[in-house]
C-alpha cells in the first residue's frame, strides 16, 4: 500500500530508525507517541513462557496513561531472564526520558530470535534520533521496520462515519511464522482518532482479536512475544460510551475489518507459503467443537504438505476431522467440498468425484474447504496456509 494511501490518525506521530540490532540495512527500531488522554486496550500471548517486554508491558497498561509504544525487530527478549526484564525497563527509561513522560507510560515490545539478550544499548543510542523524528506520517516505514522474516510489510486504512464526524482508522501488523491463535507469533497495533470509553475499547479489541488473528495459523505454534494493541486518541467526536450505540457498532465493524485483513495478511505471507486456505466447519455441536475441527485440519502437516503439492488427499482431512471429535462421531453425516466439489459425501468418496476436479482446486491460490459434520447449528471459520520446501529452509536457516 503507498504511503499516500495510509492517513494519518490525529494524536500519534511515529519515527522509524536503525538501531542496527541484527546486520541489515534498514530501520528495525519503531517509537510511536501518542496523544494525552490517548485510551489503549491490548490483547497478549497466551504463552506462558512469555518474553521480557510482554511482562513489563502487562505491568504498565494496567496503570493506564500510556503515551508510546517502542517496537524493535531482530530480538525477541525472550527467555532472557532477569537481565531481559531490566534490559527491558532500560529501553522504557530512556523513551520516558527523550519524551518528557514517565517509564510506566511506556509500552515494549519485541520481535525476533528467542533466547538471546537484547543489544541493548543499540536501542537506547536510537531512541534519542527516533524521538526526534516523530511525525505524523510514517505508518508505511512503521509496518517495515517490524518486520522479521515477514516478505512485505502488512498494513490496512478505514474511513468511516460516526455521528457527523468521519473517522480514522490505520492498522500495521507483521507475522509470517510461528502463528497460532492465541494472538500467534504477531505484533499488531491499529489506532483511531474516535473517542472510546476504556471499558469498551477493552471490548473492542477483545472482540476484533477473537475474529481475526485468533482464526488464523501458519504452523500451529504460538509465540513468546505476541500483541495487538488498539489505540484510541478521543481527538475527534464524541465520546463513545455504549455497546448499544450505533456509532459504537459502526466503528467495531471497521475494526473488525482492519483486524480480518492484517490477519489474512499475515497467513498470505506465512513462511514459504504458496496457499491461502479457509477451513469452514458446519453443522458442528458447538462453536469450540467446529474451531477445533477446523485448526486441526488447518494445523495438520499432512493437509499442508497435501496443499502445497496441489493433491487432494482427502483421506488426510478425514483423519484430522477424527482426531479433532471427541466422543463419536456419525461418520455418515459428514460432507466435504473443496469450494464446490464435493468429495466426501456421507463419509465416502462422493460418487460423483473426480481427482481431476479436486487437482484443479488444490491447484489455486485460494480457496475453501468446508466441513459438513452432521451433529448440530454451529459453524466456524479459520484461514490457514500451506507448507513448502521453502518453509523448512526458513526456520532451518533462522539464526544463520
Amino acid at each position: 500500500m503507498p504511503e499516500l494511501s495510509i492517513p494519518s490518525v490525529q494524536g500519534i506521530r511515529l519515527a522509524s530508525v536503525p538501531a542496527k540490532i541484527k546486520d541489515w540495512e534498514r530501520n528495525d527500531l519503531l517509537l510511536i507517541e501518542l496523544a494525552e488522554g490517548a485510551s489503549v486496550a491490548a490483547t497478549f500471548t497466551q504463552n506462558t513462557f512469555c518474553a521480557a517486554p510482554v511482562i513489563v508491558a502487562k505491568e504498565h497498561i494496567g496503570k493506564g496513561a500510556i503515551r508510546a509504544l517502542l517496537v524493535n525487530a531482530g530480538n525477541a527478549n525472550a527467555a532472557t531472564g532477569l537481565k531481559g526484564l531490566v534490559d527491558t525497563r532500560a529501553t522504557c527509561d530512556a523513551v520516558a526520558e527523550a519524551l518528557q513522560i514517565h517509564a510506566e507510560q511506556v509500552l515494549p515490545f519485541s520481535t525476533g530470535v528467542i533466547g538471546e539478550h537484547l543489544p541493548v544499548q543499540k536501542l537506547l543510542d536510537a531512541i534519542p534520533a527516533a524521538a526526534r523524528q516523530l511525525n505524523a506520517v510514517g505508518w508505511q516505514q512503521a509496518a517495515e521496520a517490524i518486520m522479521t522474516t515477514d516478505t512485505r510489510p502488512k498494513t490496512a486504512s478505514r474511513t468511516v462515519q460516526i455521528n457527523g464526524e468521519l473517522i480514522t482508522v490505520v492498522g500495521i501488523a507483521k507475522g509470517s511464522g510461528m502463528i497460532q491463535p492465541n494472538m500467534a507469533t504477531m505484533l499488531a497495533y491499529v489506532a483511531t482518532d474516535a473517542a472510546v470509553e476504556q471499558s469498551l475499547l477493552d471490548q473492542m479489541v477483545r472482540e476484533a482479536v477473537n475474529v481475526s488473528f485468533n482464526r488464523i495459523s501458519v504452523d500451529g505454534d504460538t509465540s513468546t512475544n505476541d500483541a495487538c494493541v488498539l489505540v484510541a486518541t478521543g481527538v475527534r467526536g464524541e465520546l463513545l460510551k455504549s455497546d448499544d450505540d450505533t456509532a459504537y457498532r459502526d466503528l467495531l465493524e471497521a475494526m473488525i475489518q482492519i483486524h480480518i485483513e492484517l490477519a489474512q495478511a499475515v497467513v498470505k505471507d506465512g513462511e514459504g507459503a504458496t496457499k491461502f486456505v479457509t477451513v469452514q466447519v458446519d453443522a458442528a455441536q458447538s462453536s469450540e467443537e467446529a474451531l477445533k475441527v477446523a485448526f486441526e485440519v488447518g494445523n495438520s502437516p499432512l493437509v499442508k504438505t497435501a496443499l502445497y503439492a496441489s493433491d487432494p488427499n482427502w483421506g488426510r482431512l478425514v483423519m484430522a476431522i477424527g482426531n479433532a471429535i471427541e466422543g463419536n462421531l456419525d461418520t455418515d453425516k459428514v460432507n466435504i467440498f473443496l469450494d464446490k466439489v464435493q468429495v466426501v459425501s456421507a463419509g465416502g468418496r462422493a460418487q460423483e468425484y473426480r481427482e481431476e476436479s479436486g487437482e484443479q482446486v488444490f491447484s489455486q491460490p485460494e480457496f475453501l474447504i468446508r466441513i459438513e459434520l452432521g451433529r448440530g447449528q454451529c459453524s466456524e471459520h479459520i484461514w490457514t496456509c500451506d507448507f513448502s520446501h521453502e518453509y523448512v529452509t526458513i526456520n532451518a536457516e533462522y539464526r544463520t
